[in-house]
Protein backbone atom coordinates (compact mmCIF):
# COMPACT_ATOMS: atom_id res chain seq x y z
CA UNK A 1 0.00 0.00 0.00
CA UNK A 2 1.76 3.34 -1.32
CA UNK A 3 0.49 6.88 -0.51
CA UNK A 4 -2.01 7.79 -2.26
CA UNK A 5 -2.43 11.32 -4.01
CA UNK A 6 -5.15 12.98 -5.65
CA UNK A 7 -5.52 15.35 -8.45
CA UNK A 8 -8.86 17.47 -8.63
CA UNK A 9 -8.71 18.91 -11.91
CA UNK A 10 -10.78 19.98 -14.68
CA UNK A 11 -7.54 19.89 -17.24
CA UNK A 12 -7.12 16.47 -18.13
CA UNK A 13 -3.87 17.19 -19.21
CA UNK A 14 -2.64 18.53 -16.00
CA UNK A 15 -4.06 15.36 -14.64
CA UNK A 16 -2.18 13.22 -16.69
CA UNK A 17 1.27 14.57 -16.55
CA UNK A 18 1.00 14.74 -13.19
CA UNK A 19 -0.08 11.05 -13.01
CA UNK A 20 2.84 10.78 -15.08
CA UNK A 21 5.58 11.88 -12.88
CA UNK A 22 3.80 10.99 -9.31
CA UNK A 23 4.01 7.24 -10.13
CA UNK A 24 7.21 7.67 -11.49
CA UNK A 25 8.21 9.27 -8.04
CA UNK A 26 6.02 5.88 -6.39
CA UNK A 27 3.06 7.17 -4.85
CA UNK A 28 -0.85 5.99 -6.12
CA UNK A 29 -2.65 8.68 -8.07
CA UNK A 30 -6.14 8.63 -8.39
CA UNK A 31 -7.97 11.63 -10.15
CA UNK A 32 -10.88 13.83 -10.55
CA UNK A 33 -12.75 17.13 -12.54
CA UNK A 34 -14.73 18.16 -10.29
CA UNK A 35 -15.17 18.90 -6.88
CA UNK A 36 -18.50 16.48 -6.18
CA UNK A 37 -16.13 13.87 -7.50
CA UNK A 38 -13.06 14.71 -5.47
CA UNK A 39 -15.29 14.87 -1.84
CA UNK A 40 -16.78 11.37 -3.11
CA UNK A 41 -13.06 9.91 -3.64
CA UNK A 42 -11.66 11.30 -0.37
CA UNK A 43 -14.06 9.28 1.73
CA UNK A 44 -13.86 6.41 0.05
CA UNK A 45 -9.79 6.26 -0.62
CA UNK A 46 -8.65 8.36 2.29
CA UNK A 47 -5.67 9.88 0.17
CA UNK A 48 -2.50 11.23 1.82
CA UNK A 49 -2.50 14.03 -0.40
CA UNK A 50 -4.62 16.04 -2.67
CA UNK A 51 -3.96 18.34 -5.34
CA UNK A 52 -6.67 20.77 -5.93
CA UNK A 53 -7.15 23.57 -8.25
CA UNK A 54 -9.05 26.54 -7.30
CA UNK A 55 -11.07 27.11 -10.48
CA UNK A 56 -13.38 23.64 -11.34
CA UNK A 57 -16.52 23.51 -12.83
CA UNK A 58 -19.80 23.19 -10.31
CA UNK A 59 -18.26 23.19 -6.80
CA UNK A 60 -15.06 25.35 -6.80
CA UNK A 61 -11.91 24.66 -5.04
CA UNK A 62 -12.50 26.81 -1.90
CA UNK A 63 -15.97 25.01 -1.19
CA UNK A 64 -14.17 21.64 -1.97
CA UNK A 65 -11.49 22.74 0.37
CA UNK A 66 -14.12 23.38 3.04
CA UNK A 67 -15.77 20.29 2.78
CA UNK A 68 -12.77 18.11 2.79
CA UNK A 69 -11.02 19.53 5.66
CA UNK A 70 -14.58 19.61 7.92
CA UNK A 71 -15.16 15.66 6.82
CA UNK A 72 -11.34 14.83 6.98
CA UNK A 73 -9.43 17.22 9.53
CA UNK A 74 -6.06 16.11 9.11
CA UNK A 75 -6.21 15.84 5.64
CA UNK A 76 -3.44 17.62 3.58
CA UNK A 77 -4.50 19.69 0.57
CA UNK A 78 -2.44 21.49 -1.90
CA UNK A 79 -4.02 24.84 -3.89
CA UNK A 80 -3.12 24.87 -7.56
CA UNK A 81 -4.64 27.74 -9.51
CA UNK A 82 -3.48 29.60 -12.68
CA UNK A 83 -4.98 32.68 -11.87
CA UNK A 84 -3.12 33.06 -7.85
CA UNK A 85 -4.03 36.28 -6.14
CA UNK A 86 -2.97 36.83 -2.30
CA UNK A 87 -6.06 36.99 -1.09
CA UNK A 88 -7.05 33.21 -2.36
CA UNK A 89 -3.98 32.57 -1.15
CA UNK A 90 -4.66 33.74 2.21
CA UNK A 91 -8.79 32.62 1.73
CA UNK A 92 -7.37 28.94 1.25
CA UNK A 93 -4.70 28.97 4.25
CA UNK A 94 -7.33 30.59 6.77
CA UNK A 95 -9.78 26.89 5.61
CA UNK A 96 -6.32 24.87 6.27
CA UNK A 97 -4.89 24.45 2.89
CA UNK A 98 -1.75 22.78 3.43
CA UNK A 99 0.33 25.13 0.82
CA UNK A 100 -0.13 27.13 -2.63
CA UNK A 101 1.13 26.60 -5.84
CA UNK A 102 0.70 28.72 -9.07
CA UNK A 103 0.09 27.58 -12.44
CA UNK A 104 1.96 26.87 -14.85
CA UNK A 105 3.60 24.36 -12.24
CA UNK A 106 6.46 24.06 -11.90
CA UNK A 107 6.87 20.50 -11.72
CA UNK A 108 10.15 20.41 -9.35
CA UNK A 109 8.44 22.78 -7.08
CA UNK A 110 5.38 20.33 -6.81
CA UNK A 111 7.89 18.06 -6.14
CA UNK A 112 9.55 19.56 -3.02
CA UNK A 113 5.89 20.46 -1.94
CA UNK A 114 4.46 16.95 -1.71
CA UNK A 115 7.68 15.71 -0.07
CA UNK A 116 7.22 18.22 2.64
CA UNK A 117 3.66 17.35 3.09
CA UNK A 118 4.05 13.28 2.88
CA UNK A 119 7.01 14.31 5.67
CA UNK A 120 4.42 16.03 7.81
CA UNK A 121 2.14 13.17 6.97
CA UNK A 122 4.68 10.26 8.41
CA UNK A 123 5.39 12.44 11.61
CA UNK A 124 1.63 13.23 12.06
CA UNK A 125 1.09 9.22 12.04
CA UNK A 126 4.07 8.71 14.31
CA UNK A 127 2.95 11.45 16.77
CA UNK A 128 0.02 9.69 17.24
CA UNK A 129 1.69 6.17 17.93
CA UNK A 130 3.79 7.98 20.75
CA UNK A 131 1.16 9.12 22.16
CA UNK A 132 -0.54 6.04 22.86
CA UNK A 133 2.35 5.30 25.06
CA UNK A 134 4.47 7.39 27.20
CA UNK A 135 8.20 6.40 26.10
CA UNK A 136 9.93 3.76 27.82
CA UNK A 137 13.09 1.47 27.94
CA UNK A 138 12.34 -1.24 25.98
CA UNK A 139 15.34 -3.52 27.12
CA UNK A 140 14.39 -6.49 29.25
CA UNK A 141 15.97 -5.83 32.65
CA UNK A 142 17.47 -8.72 34.42
CA UNK A 143 21.17 -11.08 33.76
CA UNK A 144 19.39 -14.88 34.71
CA UNK A 145 19.92 -17.37 32.65
CA UNK A 146 16.01 -17.22 31.59
CA UNK A 147 16.03 -13.41 30.68
CA UNK A 148 19.59 -13.94 28.65
CA UNK A 149 18.09 -17.00 26.51
CA UNK A 150 14.81 -14.64 25.77
CA UNK A 151 16.71 -11.76 24.82
CA UNK A 152 18.94 -14.36 23.01
CA UNK A 153 16.08 -15.52 20.95
CA UNK A 154 14.83 -11.63 20.56
CA UNK A 155 17.84 -10.80 18.62
CA UNK A 156 17.81 -14.10 16.41
CA UNK A 157 13.80 -13.24 15.46
CA UNK A 158 13.75 -9.53 15.78
CA UNK A 159 15.65 -8.90 12.13
CA UNK A 160 13.31 -11.45 10.30
CA UNK A 161 9.76 -10.96 9.28
CA UNK A 162 8.43 -14.01 11.08
CA UNK A 163 5.12 -13.93 13.24
CA UNK A 164 5.98 -14.90 16.81
CA UNK A 165 3.34 -15.91 19.24
CA UNK A 166 4.30 -14.52 22.81
CA UNK A 167 3.16 -16.83 25.76
CA UNK A 168 3.87 -16.06 29.50
CA UNK A 169 2.07 -15.60 32.84
CA UNK A 170 0.07 -11.99 33.27
CA UNK A 171 2.42 -8.99 34.18
CA UNK A 172 5.71 -10.87 33.18
CA UNK A 173 6.34 -8.43 30.77
CA UNK A 174 4.78 -10.01 27.25
CA UNK A 175 4.51 -6.50 25.97
CA UNK A 176 7.74 -5.17 26.75
CA UNK A 177 8.91 -8.04 24.48
CA UNK A 178 6.81 -7.49 21.59
CA UNK A 179 8.46 -3.51 21.88
CA UNK A 180 11.65 -5.41 21.78
CA UNK A 181 11.00 -7.23 18.92
CA UNK A 182 9.53 -4.12 17.07
CA UNK A 183 12.51 -1.79 17.93
CA UNK A 184 15.23 -4.53 16.92
CA UNK A 185 13.45 -5.09 13.36
CA UNK A 186 13.94 -3.82 9.94
CA UNK A 187 10.48 -2.00 10.48
CA UNK A 188 11.94 -0.34 13.89
CA UNK A 189 11.36 3.19 11.85
CA UNK A 190 7.26 2.11 11.01
CA UNK A 191 4.90 1.88 13.40
CA UNK A 192 3.97 -0.31 16.48
CA UNK A 193 0.44 -0.62 16.88
CA UNK A 194 -1.01 -2.67 19.64
CA UNK A 195 -4.59 -4.16 19.66
CA UNK A 196 -5.70 -5.38 23.05
CA UNK A 197 -8.08 -8.15 21.87
CA UNK A 198 -10.13 -8.03 24.95
CA UNK A 199 -10.61 -4.88 25.70
CA UNK A 200 -12.72 -4.29 22.15
CA UNK A 201 -16.53 -5.30 22.03
CA UNK A 202 -17.06 -7.89 19.32
CA UNK A 203 -19.58 -5.75 17.38
CA UNK A 204 -16.88 -3.03 17.35
CA UNK A 205 -14.19 -5.31 16.17
CA UNK A 206 -13.93 -5.16 12.65
CA UNK A 207 -13.96 -1.45 12.88
CA UNK A 208 -11.22 -0.85 15.06
CA UNK A 209 -8.92 -3.37 13.48
CA UNK A 210 -10.07 -2.45 9.33
CA UNK A 211 -11.68 0.82 9.46
CA UNK A 212 -15.05 2.18 8.22
CA UNK A 213 -16.55 3.86 5.53
CA UNK A 214 -18.49 7.46 5.86
CA UNK A 215 -21.83 6.06 6.81
CA UNK A 216 -21.17 2.76 7.17
CA UNK A 217 -23.23 2.65 9.90
CA UNK A 218 -24.67 4.64 12.80
CA UNK A 219 -22.36 7.25 14.22
CA UNK A 220 -20.02 6.61 11.29
CA UNK A 221 -19.49 10.45 10.36
CA UNK A 222 -16.46 10.15 9.12
CA UNK A 223 -14.38 7.34 7.32
CA UNK A 224 -11.58 5.97 9.47
CA UNK A 225 -8.66 4.10 9.06
CA UNK A 226 -8.26 1.04 11.48
CA UNK A 227 -5.45 -0.39 13.07
CA UNK A 228 -3.64 -2.65 10.40
CA UNK A 229 -4.40 0.40 8.34
CA UNK A 230 -2.12 2.55 10.68
CA UNK A 231 0.34 -0.52 11.17
CA UNK A 232 1.16 -0.54 7.28
CA UNK A 233 5.12 -1.30 6.80
CA UNK A 234 5.41 -1.74 10.57
CA UNK A 235 4.06 -4.31 13.69
CA UNK A 236 0.63 -5.17 14.68
CA UNK A 237 0.52 -6.78 18.23
CA UNK A 238 -2.80 -8.96 19.08
CA UNK A 239 -2.17 -8.61 23.20
CA UNK A 240 -4.35 -11.47 24.76
CA UNK A 241 -5.55 -12.84 21.22
CA UNK A 242 -7.23 -16.08 22.36
CA UNK A 243 -9.59 -13.92 24.13
CA UNK A 244 -11.30 -12.80 21.07
CA UNK A 245 -14.73 -14.57 20.35
CA UNK A 246 -14.57 -17.37 17.55
CA UNK A 247 -16.31 -14.29 15.24
CA UNK A 248 -13.75 -12.39 15.55
CA UNK A 249 -11.12 -14.76 15.37
CA UNK A 250 -12.64 -15.92 11.64
CA UNK A 251 -12.33 -12.78 10.71
CA UNK A 252 -8.77 -11.77 11.78
CA UNK A 253 -7.15 -14.87 10.41
CA UNK A 254 -8.88 -14.38 7.07
CA UNK A 255 -6.81 -11.14 7.01
CA UNK A 256 -3.96 -12.80 7.55
CA UNK A 257 -4.44 -15.33 5.07
CA UNK A 258 -5.42 -12.83 2.19
CA UNK A 259 -2.70 -10.35 3.78
CA UNK A 260 -5.88 -7.53 2.42
CA UNK A 261 -9.32 -6.20 3.65
CA UNK A 262 -11.74 -3.94 2.87
CA UNK A 263 -13.23 -1.14 5.17
CA UNK A 264 -16.84 -1.60 6.87
CA UNK A 265 -18.93 -0.06 4.36
CA UNK A 266 -15.95 -0.77 1.13
CA UNK A 267 -15.50 -2.91 -1.53
CA UNK A 268 -12.10 -1.64 -2.08
CA UNK A 269 -9.26 -4.51 -1.33
CA UNK A 270 -6.84 -2.79 0.78
CA UNK A 271 -3.68 -4.80 0.55
CA UNK A 272 -1.56 -4.88 4.03
CA UNK A 273 2.13 -5.00 5.11
CA UNK A 274 2.28 -5.84 8.33
CA UNK A 275 4.37 -7.89 10.70
CA UNK A 276 2.15 -9.40 12.94
CA UNK A 277 3.00 -10.08 17.34
CA UNK A 278 0.39 -11.90 19.20
CA UNK A 279 0.76 -12.53 23.00
CA UNK A 280 -1.34 -14.33 25.66
CA UNK A 281 -1.66 -15.68 28.69
CA UNK A 282 -3.66 -18.87 28.57
CA UNK A 283 -2.39 -22.39 27.48
CA UNK A 284 -3.38 -22.37 24.18
CA UNK A 285 -4.00 -26.40 23.89
CA UNK A 286 -6.73 -26.23 26.43
CA UNK A 287 -8.03 -23.55 24.92
CA UNK A 288 -8.62 -25.23 21.39
CA UNK A 289 -9.54 -28.38 23.08
CA UNK A 290 -12.35 -26.55 24.98
CA UNK A 291 -13.51 -25.13 21.67
CA UNK A 292 -12.31 -21.28 22.49
CA UNK A 293 -9.56 -21.68 20.00
CA UNK A 294 -9.48 -21.78 16.04
CA UNK A 295 -6.86 -24.28 15.71
CA UNK A 296 -6.06 -22.88 12.24
CA UNK A 297 -5.93 -19.38 13.93
CA UNK A 298 -2.97 -20.51 16.44
CA UNK A 299 -0.96 -22.29 13.84
CA UNK A 300 -0.98 -19.51 11.57
CA UNK A 301 -0.02 -17.41 14.58
CA UNK A 302 2.37 -19.87 16.10
CA UNK A 303 5.48 -19.29 13.46
CA UNK A 304 7.71 -18.63 16.14
CA UNK A 305 6.61 -19.28 19.77
CA UNK A 306 8.58 -17.10 22.86
CA UNK A 307 7.95 -17.96 26.70
CA UNK A 308 8.07 -14.94 28.77
CA UNK A 309 9.23 -16.63 32.41
CA UNK A 310 7.50 -15.52 35.91
CA UNK A 311 9.37 -13.81 37.96
CA UNK A 312 9.77 -16.67 40.73
CA UNK A 313 11.85 -18.51 37.93
CA UNK A 314 14.65 -15.32 38.22
CA UNK A 315 14.56 -14.03 41.16
CA UNK A 316 18.06 -13.48 41.13
CA UNK A 317 16.87 -10.35 38.70
CA UNK A 318 14.38 -8.72 41.97
CA UNK A 319 17.68 -6.01 42.91
CA UNK A 320 17.77 -4.90 39.13
CA UNK A 321 14.28 -4.76 39.02
CA UNK A 322 13.52 -2.99 42.03
CA UNK A 323 16.68 -0.38 41.53
CA UNK A 324 15.34 0.88 38.06
CA UNK A 325 12.25 0.93 39.38
CA UNK A 326 13.42 3.41 41.95
CA UNK A 327 15.07 5.48 39.02
CA UNK A 328 12.16 5.41 36.81
CA UNK A 329 9.96 6.18 39.36
CA UNK A 330 11.99 9.35 40.85
CA UNK A 331 12.62 10.75 37.48
CA UNK A 332 8.77 10.89 36.99
CA UNK A 333 8.04 12.90 40.23
CA UNK A 334 11.55 14.79 39.50
CA UNK A 335 12.84 13.96 43.33
CA UNK A 336 15.86 12.09 43.61
CA UNK A 337 16.33 8.47 43.15
CA UNK A 338 15.93 6.71 46.94
CA UNK A 339 17.81 4.16 48.12
CA UNK A 340 17.05 0.86 48.87
CA UNK A 341 18.96 -1.48 51.61
CA UNK A 342 20.61 -5.10 50.85
CA UNK A 343 18.36 -6.49 54.12
CA UNK A 344 15.23 -4.91 52.08
CA UNK A 345 15.97 -6.73 48.50
CA UNK A 346 16.23 -9.90 50.08
CA UNK A 347 12.65 -9.26 51.92
CA UNK A 348 11.16 -9.17 48.44
CA UNK A 349 13.51 -11.99 46.94
CA UNK A 350 11.61 -14.21 49.69
CA UNK A 351 8.25 -13.56 47.99
CA UNK A 352 7.01 -15.53 44.87
CA UNK A 353 5.16 -12.79 43.00
CA UNK A 354 2.67 -14.12 41.61
CA UNK A 355 1.75 -11.03 39.79
CA UNK A 356 5.62 -11.20 38.26
CA UNK A 357 7.17 -7.83 37.27
CA UNK A 358 3.94 -5.91 37.47
CA UNK A 359 3.37 -6.51 40.57
CA UNK A 360 6.45 -5.70 41.23
CA UNK A 361 6.88 -3.06 39.89
CA UNK A 362 3.06 -1.60 41.57
CA UNK A 363 5.20 -2.61 45.60
CA UNK A 364 7.97 -0.83 44.59
CA UNK A 365 6.15 2.63 43.89
CA UNK A 366 4.42 2.26 46.89
CA UNK A 367 7.39 1.61 48.83
CA UNK A 368 8.37 5.39 47.31
CA UNK A 369 5.14 6.95 47.79
CA UNK A 370 4.95 5.59 51.52
CA UNK A 371 8.87 6.16 52.73
CA UNK A 372 9.68 9.30 54.19
CA UNK A 373 13.07 8.98 54.11
CA UNK A 374 15.57 8.42 51.14
CA UNK A 375 16.86 5.10 51.96
CA UNK A 376 14.29 2.03 51.96
CA UNK A 377 15.20 -0.28 54.86
CA UNK A 378 13.47 -3.39 55.80
CA UNK A 379 11.49 -1.50 58.36
CA UNK A 380 9.88 0.09 55.50
CA UNK A 381 8.69 -3.32 54.05
CA UNK A 382 4.81 -4.58 55.28
CA UNK A 383 4.41 -8.15 54.84
CA UNK A 384 4.67 -8.79 50.99
CA UNK A 385 1.25 -9.47 49.73
CA UNK A 386 -0.60 -7.64 52.65
CA UNK A 387 -2.49 -4.44 52.48
CA UNK A 388 -0.33 -1.82 54.44
CA UNK A 389 -2.21 -0.95 57.17
CA UNK A 390 -1.54 2.43 59.14
CA UNK A 391 -2.93 4.44 61.69
CA UNK A 392 -4.90 7.29 58.87
CA UNK A 393 -8.47 6.30 59.73
CA UNK A 394 -10.84 5.65 56.62
CA UNK A 395 -12.42 9.22 57.97
CA UNK A 396 -9.25 11.18 56.84
CA UNK A 397 -8.86 9.14 53.59
CA UNK A 398 -12.17 9.77 52.64
CA UNK A 399 -11.45 13.63 53.17
CA UNK A 400 -8.12 13.67 51.42
CA UNK A 401 -8.48 14.45 47.70
CA UNK A 402 -5.30 14.48 46.08
CA UNK A 403 -2.06 12.47 46.30
CA UNK A 404 0.01 15.52 48.13
CA UNK A 405 -2.47 15.53 50.54
CA UNK A 406 -2.32 11.66 51.13
CA UNK A 407 1.24 11.31 51.26
CA UNK A 408 1.33 13.50 53.68
CA UNK A 409 -1.23 12.53 55.98
CA UNK A 410 0.41 8.96 55.83
CA UNK A 411 3.74 10.82 56.49
CA UNK A 412 2.06 12.79 59.77
CA UNK A 413 0.55 9.28 60.94
CA UNK A 414 4.22 7.10 60.34
CA UNK A 415 6.33 9.80 62.23
CA UNK A 416 3.32 9.67 64.89
CA UNK A 417 3.84 5.31 65.02
CA UNK A 418 7.70 6.06 64.83
CA UNK A 419 7.89 8.61 67.69
CA UNK A 420 5.88 6.13 70.03
CA UNK A 421 7.60 3.44 68.98
CA UNK A 422 11.25 4.93 70.43
CA UNK A 423 9.75 6.69 73.22
CA UNK A 424 10.18 9.84 71.69
CA UNK A 425 13.76 9.32 70.75
CA UNK A 426 13.96 11.90 67.92
CA UNK A 427 17.65 10.87 67.19
CA UNK A 428 16.89 7.09 67.22
CA UNK A 429 13.75 7.56 65.25
CA UNK A 430 15.59 9.81 62.64
CA UNK A 431 18.43 6.69 62.44
CA UNK A 432 15.46 4.31 62.28
CA UNK A 433 13.66 5.84 59.50
CA UNK A 434 16.84 6.91 57.47
CA UNK A 435 15.88 10.82 57.84
CA UNK A 436 18.44 13.78 59.16
CA UNK A 437 17.85 14.63 62.81
CA UNK A 438 17.46 18.34 61.55
CA UNK A 439 15.18 17.06 58.71
CA UNK A 440 12.39 15.07 61.77
CA UNK A 441 12.69 18.01 63.68
CA UNK A 442 11.41 20.38 60.85
CA UNK A 443 8.64 17.69 59.73
CA UNK A 444 7.92 17.48 63.75
CA UNK A 445 7.51 21.41 63.60
CA UNK A 446 5.20 21.56 60.77
CA UNK A 447 3.29 18.42 61.50
CA UNK A 448 2.50 20.54 64.89
CA UNK A 449 3.88 17.45 67.15
CA UNK A 450 5.89 16.95 70.16
CA UNK A 451 8.98 14.40 70.78
CA UNK A 452 6.23 12.36 72.16
CA UNK A 453 4.23 12.10 68.97
CA UNK A 454 1.22 13.67 70.40
CA UNK A 455 -0.46 16.68 68.50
Amino acid sequence: MKRTILIVDDEESICQSLSGILVDEGYDVLTANSGEEAIKIVDEALPSLVLLDIWLPGMDGIETLRQIRSNHPQMRVVIMSGHGTIETAVRATKLGAFDFIEKPLSLEKVILIIDHAMDMVLLEEENQILKQKIAQNYELTGESEPVVSLQEMISIVAPTNAWILIMGENGTGKELVARSIHRKSKRAHRPFIEVNCAAIPEELIESELFGHEKGAFTGATAAKRGKFDLAHEGTIFLDEVADMSLKAQAKILRILQEKKFERVGGVKPILMDVRVLAATNKDLEKEMEAGRLRQDLYYRLNVIPLVVPPLRDRKEDIPLLVKQFLKDFSHREGEPTKSITDNAVALLMEHDWPGNVRELKNFTERLVIMTPGMKITEHDIPEVGKEIHHDVSEDAAKTVHSYRAAKMEFEKSFIIRKLQEFEGNVSKTAEAIGLERSNLHRKIKSYGLDSKGDA
